[in-house]
């Protein structure tokens, strides 16, 4: 029997990507470059929002 998986809305902000490379132009020793992690505001990081009718009852 087939499992029913919850289908959350896909943040609309970053379309599902949460977290990117940002390269910030320096090398490091060993010739590579030097990156930061940065996660969407709007969703932390999950890719995926809440509901309207969840965020209400959570009050954001």
């Amino acid at each position: 029997m087939p499992q029913h998986a919850l289908s959350r809305p896909v943040c609309r902000d970053c379309d599902g990507f949460p977290v990117v490379a940002i390269t910030t132009g320096t090398r490091l020793t060993d010739g590579s470059r030097a990156t930061l992690r940065v996660a969407c505001p709007s969703c932390h990081g999950t890719g995926h929002t809440l509901s309207a009718r969840v965020l209400a009852r959570v009050g954001r």
